[in-house]
């Protein structure tokens, strides 16, 4: 009885050992660590969230003339979900033409002199917020310069910092780069969505949204 039982002991080990084996050639003789839980980014729950984005209206691409922003609309989905504060960066002197092609060259031209409109309102309290979420249209494959602007006018030290912006096909192109450039804070992974979804599709625009979230612990 003794002889069958180490018998059989010995057979699983071997075979265990095979399967081991078998599955390190398959990963080129290592052994892939798994993600745990622990480490996915978390958020700090009990964190005091500001929203803050720079938005248009008028004449948008492949949506028409708007009177909510775009990005006002993912903005506005992510304070909701956070319970967080919303801000919404102006420009002291609005000067942006309300016509798609026009607005675009001015855009264009502004990227070119890295201007730095002023803005005509401040966040109250912002060494309050430990997390702030910032978005912007993708124009010329970088922010709008106003949201320079108000990245330049606080100190992030210490905050966490996460972008979002709409587009219709450029993505983030880097900006969360620049955004960790300008504000020397934690900068966590971005959410770029289409312009027209957030526009005309709120249904797919929120499951984005609260996909996101979920990754970053919300």
């Amino acid at each position: 009885m003794k002889k069958t039982i180490i018998f059989v002991v010995a057979v699983v080990v071997l075979a265990g050992g095979f399967l081991l084996f078998k599955n390190n050639d398959n990963n080129g003789g290592n052994i892939m660590a798994q993600p745990t839980q622990s480490a996915q980014p978390t958020a700090k729950k009990d964190s005091k969230v500001l929203v803050a984005y720079f938005s248009r209206t008028g004449e948008q691409y492949s949506v028409g003339n708007i009177s909510k922003g775009n990005t006002a609309i993912i903005g506005e989905m992510i304070a909701q979900k956070t319970g967080g504060n919303t801000f919404e960066i102006k420009l002291a002197k609005d000067n942006y033409p309300k016509g798609y092609n026009a607005l675009t060259e001015y855009a264009q031209k502004e990227k070119r002199e890295n201007a730095r409109p002023e803005l005509l309102n401040k966040v109250e309290n912002f060494a309050d917020y430990d997390t702030i979420f910032i978005g912007y249209p993708n124009w010329w494959g970088d922010m709008p310069m106003p949201v320079y602007t108000f990245l330049e006018s606080y100190d992030f030290t210490g905050k966490t910092v996460i972008p979002f912006c709409t587009h219709e096909g450029s993505g983030l192109s880097g900006t969360e780069r620049n955004v960790k450039s300008v504000t020397k804070a934690d900068v966590k992974k971005g959410l770029a969505i289409y312009g027209h979804v957030a526009q005309n599709s709120k249904s797919e625009a929120d499951k984005k949204v609260s996909d996101w979230l979920k990754e970053l612990g919300y």
